[in-house]
């Protein structure tokens, strides 16, 4: 029986990235979808629930994608939606590498020193992969998790979504330049830098002489990244007394761990991966 992952885009074309790691991850045959919205995405799952008896239905399994990670949420919502008793296959969701990309930071920095009890600050941590990495910062026991934009009202409304769907405590702070944020992280252990490709949220001078920070990681692989004063290859390197992972460095965990969420997905019919389950299996293998 053929390993179907059916991939459901909110983009108008599937990504290239997706499909590739879906094949590396084990699957037969990846089917892409694009604009899928939660409006017209019931036939879809109906043909994916329907036409397989119960003992296969694992071979069928359902991948939301796309650059947007709140249309990727609705969607992934209304995807369950329409299951019901035995009649589901496994979902995954990873809109933009988010849920991927956050777990397998957050693991690493986990593997290389404690979490809990410690204060993290997620630089321009009000995207998905910030927010996602804030929410894992979290639920591992961090003292205190604040989140960083250029804006005050959008660091604000994060928090508050964050609170509303997965009841975590996160501060919002406005940091609009390299010399607030050197600020904000004075008394910090944990630095996550999750902005966008290209911008620089730190200069060394802002974290080398820092004595409270103990782990730092940087999402950004495009130059400049987002650290400055470190390198996208870091894999676990220490700087100054400081542990740090770069993009590419824990980048390799994110690729094995998409893959091996793929893997998974085909074990049975009722996985269900979003951020708190693909960080749990990062934890496995970091």
């Amino acid at each position: 029986m053929k390993k179907l992952l059916f991939q459901l885009d909110t983009d108008a074309h599937p990504a290239v990235f997706d499909t590739v790691v879906a094949y590396d991850g084990g699957a037969d045959h990846v089917i892409g979808h694009g604009n899928v919205t939660p409006d017209n995405v019931t036939p879809l799952v109906e043909g994916a629930i329907f036409t397989r008896a119960p003992k296969d239905k694992k071979n069928t399994a359902l991948f939301v994608g796309g650059s947007d990670m709140a249309a990727g949420e609705k969607l992934f919502k209304a995807v369950q939606r329409n299951f019901f008793a035995d009649f589901r296959v496994s979902v995954m969701l990873d809109s933009n590498g988010s849920n991927t990309t956050a777990a397998a930071g957050v693991a690493k920095l986990l593997s290389s020193g404690a979490i809990k009890g410690k204060k993290a600050v997620v630089l321009a941590g009000t995207g998905p992969v910030g927010q996602r990495a804030a929410i894992m910062l979290a639920k591992e026991g961090a003292s205190e998790v604040i989140v960083s934009s250029r804006q005050l009202s959008r660091a604000e409304q994060a928090c508050a979504d964050m609170k509303k769907s997965f009841d975590v405590d996160i501060k919002p702070a406005e940091a609009a330049d390299c010399d607030s944020r050197g600020k904000l992280i004075e008394d910090a252990q944990i630095v996550f830098a999750t902005g966008a490709a290209g911008a620089e949220l730190l200069k060394a001078e802002h974290w080398e002489n820092n004595s409270s920070i103990e782990l730092m990681a940087d999402a950004n692989a495009t130059p400049p990244i987002g650290i400055g004063g470190t390198d996208m290859m870091d894999r676990g390197k220490e700087r100054h007394g400081k542990i740090i992972w770069g993009a590419i460095g824990f980048g390799t965990l994110k690729l094995a761990l998409h893959r091996a969420c793929i893997e998974k997905l085909f074990e049975s019919n009722s996985q269900v991966f979003d951020a708190e389950e693909i960080f749990s299996l990062a934890k496995t293998m970091a």
